[in-house]
């Protein structure tokens, strides 16, 4: 099913003030919201207080005294659990999405501010800001604070890269190397040639979110979350899990078992789902949590980041327990969602992941051979 089969115009980011009533857009710039045009820079201590002192207005577990603690308090905002569970639940809100959200305006106007610990703090809730964005598309509901907070990150990437793309020098196996041998060694053995592998394609700076545009929008922002991933707590972590078995719309029992076998058998078992739409598109609008409302399209552009980020929870060194438990639930589901639609390079990334999981919470593999044994005995 297309992400969006029914939305095929282009999406433009509010930039005046919004009623409630009334978007007022316009397409030559990527932001939201009013930013002064010559506003004088500010040292990061004056970054941070302006930021804690407007976060409080909008979430009462926040204090201004916090400035005075000895702890730093662009970390504290990044790891208090009372903040996390109350901002949470403020971006789960019907409306928080919309161009004249406080909360969305803080985000943006954080991760502007260029003070790299504060802009953790905005990474730090992109999974559910990326994950609410990408479900609640079907309800042509306004999402220009969320589009604003994406595009924000968007044109980071963008500025950081240079437009560049990311490439990885991958060698020619038919020329040996001291690692191997090759079997029919070339004749100019000098004339060995790298091969560049693209993990991530050249960016265009985009000013709006069109249908066309969202995936890659969308999965830049998570390349930017993986590459500050080892700095994000757990529970951010488990966010994003728990938003990619949504984004499925599978429940991975084929693989419970952690058996892969028999996959054609297995496409025959997800038939009746054919054509699973996303659920519950209107009986939801009214509740407060919404962040169950249904698949989305994945296309590799997306997927690729999403199982970046899984490889991470699975085999990074932090060995939290549910941390491993909802990544490996993720991924489940999507080797489910990969099995239904037929795509062969998602199959064999979700099962390379499965496996490797599977290894490594294996107790019999926990073995580091970089080590080297100790032994009373002397081999001659």
């Amino acid at each position: 099913m297309s992400e969006d089969s029914s939305s095929s115009e282009e999406t433009n980011t509010p930039t005046t003030s919004i009623s409630q009533d009334t978007f007022v857009t316009e397409t030559t710039t990527t932001s939201a919201f009013n930013i002064p045009p010559e506003a004088p820079p500010s040292s990061s201590s004056s970054n941070v207080h302006l930021a804690i002192q407007s976060l409080s207005s909008i979430v009462t577990t926040v204090s201004p005294s916090l400035l005075s603690q000895d702890q730093d308090p662009a970390f504290f905002l990044l790891h208090n659990p009372d903040i996390s569970s109350q901002v949470s639940s403020l971006l789960h809100l019907p409306d928080s999405g919309a161009g004249d959200n406080n909360l969305c305006r803080w985000f943006y106007d954080t991760f502007q501010s260029s003070e790299p610990n504060l802009q953790l703090v905005v990474l730090r809730f992109l999974p559910i800001i990326a994950g609410l964005y990408l479900s609640r598309i079907v309800l042509k509901k306004p999402l220009a604070g969320f589009e604003a907070i994406l595009l924000a990150l968007y044109a980071h990437e963008t500025t950081s890269r240079a437009g560049q793309a990311i490439t990885v020098s991958v060698p020619d196996l038919s020329y040996p190397s001291i690692y191997h041998e090759s079997k029919e060694p070339p004749k100019d053995i000098n004339s060995a040639e790298l091969n560049l592998a693209v993990i991530s394609p050249s960016l265009e700076p985009h000013g709006t979110v069109r249908s066309t545009r969202r995936a890659r929008i969308v999965g830049v922002a998570l390349e930017l979350y993986y590459s500050k991933i080892y700095l994000m707590p757990v529970g951010s972590k488990i966010d994003f899990c728990k938003f990619c078995k949504v984004w499925s719309g599978q429940d991975g029992d084929i693989c419970q078992d952690g058996e892969f076998e028999d996959d054609q058998e297995n496409l025959e078992l997800q038939d009746d789902q054919e054509n699973l739409e996303f659920q519950d598109d209107q009986e939801n609008v009214g509740k407060e949590s919404v962040h169950m409302e249904g698949r989305i399209g994945l296309p590799w552009e997306l997927l690729q980041p999403v199982l970046r980020i899984l490889g991470h929870c699975l085999l990074g060194p932090n060995k939290d327990k549910k941390l491993i438990a909802a990544a490996s639930a993720a991924c489940r589901s999507l080797y489910s969602r990969s099995l239904h639609d037929i795509n062969p390079q998602a199959i064999l990334a979700t099962r390379s992941l499965l496996r490797l999981s599977k290894m490594a919470l294996d107790p019999n593999n926990n073995v580091d051979h970089t080590e080297i044994p100790v032994s009373n005995v002397i081999s001659l």
